[in-house]
């Protein structure tokens, strides 16, 4: 493809001129770098540059020669991504450039489960057989004006399909690619592609300064927000994010379930946000020899290696282990057999937090000390009220990113969410000196050197007692011990403990997303009896990140930039099954779909 075959059926660069963002999807997989280079050139760019690619699975086999002559190829091969299937979201130029890989099935697949405004489609449909189910989605997603470059193997079948989906075909030799606009005369699709919330809004609130606030705060002041994190605590990172360590890993399962799906895509993104972090020489604290998990039985073991097998992972994504092999790379007796996650790990919370802000500080003014007991939203703007009544901040934006108040806060229906306190132990250097990895499985062990071993941890629901207690520290004792023996045959000697509480939902599933007009829903309920997320009213400019459970640490760092993809109407970073699998409305979703919710 040339240059001009690119550029010119799409007004390029034109039509991206003094633009906030711009969004270029490519099924040809080869459009990338002269897109960015284009970019590079153009002294009156938009903001972002969005390219989203789709391909199948195998076009990870083939990362861009790293030559001299590319420094831009070298670049993207050196961020090239695991060959697993999902969205890959890969960031340049600061974050100002963003090629997001769809990898997985056939194109009309991997659109259904896009959710993004395209401002230009570059497609190879060759290999397509009817193109009207195409189409359609491609009208889906159109921007005004949008435009279409396309080659295809029955052209007036293409055009036909087209102009079915309100697309406007321009006149074109024989053998030239058909090239479109979008100019819908009728209503062509049930809901509008994502628009940013406001097109002059750059001010928001964040409250809770942990994980989740302080990805929410880095990801909106990457962008030119201007934000005000609040939290209660003198410091960020005081509660479940204060844990002296955390472990941070995918998960696999005997099937590709939703919850798989999404905590691949979190530790893939996370791990690309910390690399670019440490290359800023931000110390995270992060172990780098793996992370090895326990099956919880023989046969567990045997089940998951067939699903690697099954599933073609890589082995830089999980590697199967007998217990002869996993005792060996961990440097200690293990019980059973399991599975190594090359990349997978231990961290410091607290050190993420600190490089986020650190990073975007010119963005970022934190008010600490601060409690919020009431939000309320004038029409227009977001309001947070300390408990004298007085006013901590206003924002056309605001995302609630405290764990447990932030149901309360937003009264949430059904209670959704649920405190589970969890006590971990410090142990004394003794029975895990020679542990080389953090292990998990029932329990988890993270070595800490000269310090000793950080175990855990209970999972006491609704327990909302902070002291520590000699019953938990027996208690994460036997549950490690159960994975590694020697722990549980040698005096072990406990040298600190400390509560902390997680906040989780019914679904175990975290809350991301922006939050539902309730009370619009209820007034609306026998119409809405079988909506769908996209159907459901919105607070405007209110958003959550909360209810982690245990893994914040792999789904913080997704959850902020899918609230800020959100909030600026750019592509999402994941699947729009996943986005509604963790969408803070899904329960009053349920709740009208069963009636249980009748008109006010």
């Amino acid at each position: 493809m040339t240059e001009s075959q690119l550029f010119a059926p799409h007004d390029l660069p034109a039509r991206w001129r003094r633009r906030r963002a711009f969004t270029f999807v490519d099924t040809t997989f080869s459009s990338f770098l002269a897109l960015w280079q284009r970019w590079r050139d153009d002294e009156e760019r938009c903001e972002r540059l969005h390219v989203v690619a789709l391909a199948p699975l195998a076009a990870l086999d083939s990362p861009p020669s790293p030559d001299d002559a590319s420094p831009l190829a070298a670049e993207l091969a050196r961020a090239w991504p695991m060959r697993v299937a999902g969205l890959h979201r890969l960031e340049f130029d600061a974050g100002r450039v963003v090629l997001t890989l769809a990898i997985g099935e056939d194109i009309e697949t991997l659109l259904s489960k896009l959710w993004l405004r395209a401002d230009a489609f570059h497609l190879d449909l060759t290999a397509t057989g009817d193109p009207r189910k195409l189409c359609k989605s491609l009208a889906r997603f159109a921007g005004d004006n949008a435009t279409v470059c396309a080659i295809a193997s029955d052209q007036p079948q293409l055009e036909r399909a087209l102009k079915a989906s309100g697309f406007e075909c321009a006149p074109h030799a024989a053998h030239a690619p058909v090239t479109a606009r979008f100019a819908p005369r009728w209503r062509v699709r049930r809901h509008e592609p994502p628009l940013p919330f406001d097109a002059n809004a750059r001010e928001a609130i964040v409250i809770g300064a942990g994980l989740a606030g302080c990805a929410v705060s880095s990801r909106l002041a990457e962008r030119g927000w201007r934000v005000t994190l609040i939290d209660r605590h003198a410091l960020p990172a005081r509660d479940a994010s204060g844990n002296p360590a955390g472990v941070f890993h995918p998960i696999v399962w005997r099937d590709d379930s939703v919850a798989a799906r999404l905590t691949r895509a979190g530790f893939l993104y996370a791990l690309r946000r910390w690399q670019a972090l440490e290359l800023a020489h931000r110390d995270l604290r992060r172990s780098d020899a793996g992370l090895l998990q326990i099956a919880d039985t023989a046969e567990d073991a045997d089940a998951l290696a067939d699903a690697i097998a099954r599933f073609a992972y890589p082995s830089d994504y999980v590697q199967p282990m007998t217990r002869d092999e996993a005792s060996r790379i961990a440097g200690v007796h293990v019980a059973r057999g399991g599975w190594l996650f090359p990349h997978g790990g231990a961290i410091s919370p607290a050190a993420v937090c600190a490089a986020q802000l650190a990073d975007a500080s010119a963005n970022i003014t934190p008010r600490m000390n601060t409690e919020v007991t009431r939000i309320a939203h004038d029409g227009r703007l977001w309001r947070a009220f300390d408990a004298s009544g007085e006013e901590i901040a206003q924002a056309p934006v605001m995302v609630l990113a405290n764990a447990h108040d932030a149901e309360r806060l937003a009264g949430l229906y059904g209670e959704p969410t649920r405190s589970v306190r969890g006590q971990l132990t410090l142990l004394e250097p003794g029975a895990l000196d020679a542990l080389r990895m953090p292990v998990i499985g029932e329990g988890y062990a993270v070595p800490l050197g000269h310090d000793g071993a950080l175990i855990g941890a209970t999972y006491d629901i609704d327990d909302p007692d902070r002291e520590i207690r000699e019953a938990g520290h027996r208690e994460n004792i036997e549950r490690v011990g159960g994975m590694l023996p020697a722990l549980a045959k040698t005096a072990t000697s406990v040298r600190a403990g400390r509560v902390a509480f997680r906040c989780v939902t019914s679904d175990r599933m975290p809350m991301i997303g922006q939050l539902a007009d309730e009370n619009a829903a209820r007034r609306d309920a026998r119409e809405l009896s079988g909506a769908w997320p996209l159907d459901l009213p919105r607070m405007p400019g209110l958003y959550g990140a909360f209810a982690f459970g245990s893994r914040g640490l792999v789904w913080a760092t997704l959850a902020a930039e899918l609230i800020a993809s959100q909030i600026e109407g750019e592509p999402w970073p994941i699947e729009r099954e996943l986005a509604e699998a963790i969408d803070p409305a899904r329960f009053l979703l349920r709740a009208l779909r069963h009636g249980e919710i009748g008109a006010a």
